[in-house]
């Protein structure tokens, strides 16, 4: 996808790392004229004076249609797309870096400290207990990993050198590289019931907002459940429900329908799921920069952007 003419001039980048940013916009020494600035900071006057808006999980409906062009800091755009309409005319981009080894280290992480049993020794320690148990070794295992773009393939190819089997899940099916095999999102379920782990990569659009609930929960037998996609893709009552049935194990939840999660949320205090804070695919200063800098020269020069969002899909 290309867009043309756009001749961006000046630059409005509202994040709360502002002043990391533009300490590394400074040394890039670019032409185009820059306002540095939190959320809570932008007026209507920054909005008018703007050309395009690099911003990261922006919490303010802000009047995207006044400028040219959209960055999202973040790899996720459901902050500007989802229930809300769009003007076409407008580029909307995202961060593309290193997103994929993190959330890919993140899922290997948390599967083989379950394969290896490290809650029970760490029980069994406390204890002063010994109690040898044999670790299960991936290939005996295999995952299922909802989304097959970047993320997810990523994710696949690292699980997939310890040789166990991933399938993926997809709109449309098609194969993808380090995948044993790709359903469509309408006919995998009944293939799948004796996964080990689900692993849900997938972008909040309307197809996939409440996708996880009791119907789908109910086609898996004994699975670790692992959401470094989107909270609200998640029927948390139904997410519940399923680990008191033990149709799961066990949950690894880095994503919440409400972010901070509230102190009196039921996920908290339950002992089968474990939280992290947003924290799985994390966009450093230097990553942010460096993909808003390459995507801008791609403008400049009317090259294809890798990074464009469709927004019909939604990502």
């Amino acid at each position: 996808m290309r867009f043309y003419n756009l001749n961006i001039s000046h630059i409005l980048m509202i994040s709360p790392m502002y002043r990391e940013l533009k300490q590394l916009i400074e040394n890039e020494k670019l032409v185009q004229c820059f306002r540095f600035k939190s959320e809570e900071e932008v007026t209507d006057a920054d909005l008018d004076w703007a050309d395009a808006i690099a911003t990261f999980n922006s919490q303010a409906d802000f009047d995207y249609s006044k400028v040219k062009w959209v960055h999202s800091l973040g790899a996720g755009v459901d902050r500007f797309l989802h229930n809300k309409s769009w003007d076409e005319g407008v580029l909307l981009t995202r961060t593309i870096c290193s997103f994929g080894q993190r959330i890919a280290q993140y899922t290997l992480s948390y599967i083989l400290q379950d394969l290896q049993q490290h809650h029970l020794f760490a029980e069994d320690s406390n204890k002063k207990i010994w109690e040898p148990r044999t670790p299960i070794l991936m290939k005996d295992k295999k995952a299922v990993i909802y989304g097959t773009g970047e993320i997810g393939q990523e994710t696949a190819r690292v699980l997939s050198l310890f040789g166990m089997d991933v399938y993926g899940v997809s709109r449309s099916g098609r194969q993808k590289d380090f995948f044993t095999k790709v359903f469509a999102i309408n006919e995998h379920q009944s293939e799948l019931k004796d996964v080990g782990y689900i692993i849900n990569t997938l972008p909040l659009t309307t197809e996939t907002e409440f996708l996880f609930d009791e119907h789908l929960f109910s086609c898996f037998t004994q699975a670790g459940f692992i959401n470094v996609g989107r909270g609200a893709s998640v029927d948390e009552e139904a997410l519940l429900l399923a680990i008191d049935k033990g149709t799961l194990r066990f949950a690894v939840l880095d994503v919440f329908r409400e972010e901070p999660l509230p102190s009196g949320h039921p996920f908290w205090d339950h002992p089968k799921i474990i939280i992290t804070p947003h924290i799985s695919a994390v966009t450093t200063p230097d990553e942010a920069v460096s993909c808003f800098i390459d995507t801008l020269f791609n403008i400049e020069q009317n090259k294809e952007l890798l990074n464009q969002v469709d927004i019909k899909n939604g990502y």
